[in-house]
């Protein structure tokens, strides 16, 4: 994989408390555990609700922020508690619209899977950061974000959600590469711009979602006799209407598909943006970033492909009815 960049290009950046106070805007709530953090770092606890937002006003912005000052604010012993990454599981749940109720067993499963996977190309002791994982596998079609404080720690689940696959059997269909993958400023993000194309179909999602560019990777064709060549991966919201409700079957051109709301809450909140923060930190001002973007101490940079070898599909991952499949229009299937 000749673009594939498995050492890091950039220094870890977690950021100082000072730079993360200026980027945070508001306060943290978690309406669904009641829980607010103070801005002196400790919790307090909070009698307020707020009605569940529509799924279009997720899309376009989480509902709920994190206060720099009070997440990022360091203990008496002068450090930041890496266990307050775990407050993104209730924010996860809020804003995200198309979750998976993902068992206990399996989110340990999907934890020894992610852990062999960084072993096996010596990220075995990666912690401190996020990290997302995809299950290519035909009858799971998931996308899992886990974190561990250190490397001792075992790998937790914060949030899953179905996605979309390549799917073989038609030119120019890759099937979606197995590997670590680096998200790097070097292959830079780009933002949809919303357009349809001749089948009507927008493959990038809405306007102004977040296409998370991978770089070039050996990936096997899924025509003709296979083999391998390159593709382009990324990650990237789909069509809202036509082929976001089509995710939980493998449907792609080769990268991975995600839910708007997904989509909205991994850039908001830059779980995978590590190497961004530090190009700002540097004095860079990167357009693709937007300036009400919460991140936290802990964006990561890697996602992580595997496969389950499932030989049929776990309950907690159900795939598209076929009155869903049913309305997929004509050449949906070019889309990316």
């Amino acid at each position: 994989m000749s673009d594939l960049r498995f050492v890091p290009s950039f220094a870890r950046a977690v950021g100082s408390v000072r730079y993360l106070a200026r980027v945070f805007a508001a306060v943290f709530c978690a309406a669904s555990c009641g829980a607010a953090i103070a801005a002196s770092g400790t919790a307090s606890a909070s009698g307020a609700t707020s009605a569940r937002p529509s799924a279009s006003a997720v899309a376009n912005h989480p509902a709920r922020a994190v206060d720099a000052s009070a997440v990022a604010a360091p203990g008496a012993a002068g450090v930041v508690d890496p266990r307050r990454a775990f407050l993104l599981r209730d924010v996860f749940a809020q804003d995200v619209t198309r979750r998976l109720k993902v068992p206990a067993a399996e989110q340990r499963a999907y934890a020894d899977r992610l852990q062999t996977a960084l072993g096996e190309h010596m990220f075995g002791n990666l912690s401190g950061e996020y990290v997302v994982v995809v299950d290519r596998n035909t009858n799971v079609q998931a996308l899992f974000i886990y974190f561990r404080a250190t490397p001792s720690d075992n790998w937790q689940m914060i949030g899953a959600s179905p996605v979309s696959t390549g799917r073989p059997g038609e030119y120019d269909h890759f099937i979606t590469p197995l590997g670590v993958f680096e998200h790097t400023p070097s292959n830079m993000d780009f933002r949809s711009e919303g357009t349809l194309n001749e089948n009507h179909i927008r493959g990038y999602g809405k306007r102004d979602m977040r296409i998370f560019d991978l770089g070039w990777a050996q990936g096997e064709r899924g025509w003709g006799k296979g083999g391998m060549s390159q593709m382009r991966f990324q990650m990237h919201a789909t069509d809202p209407d036509r082929l976001e409700p089509l995710l939980g079957i493998r449907h792609s051109k080769g990268c991975v598909r995600i839910p708007a709301s997904l989509n909205a809450f991994i850039d908001h909140y830059g779980i995978l943006d590590a190497e961004y923060v530090a190009l700002v930190e540097s004095g860079k001002s990167l357009w693709v970033l937007k300036s009400d973007r919460q991140v936290t101490p802990w964006a990561g940079r890697y996602i992580v492909v595997v496969d389950s070898a499932r030989k049929s599909r776990p309950a907690w991952a159900p795939a598209p009815g076929s009155k869903v499949r049913a309305k997929v229009p004509a050449g949906a299937d070019t889309a990316d």
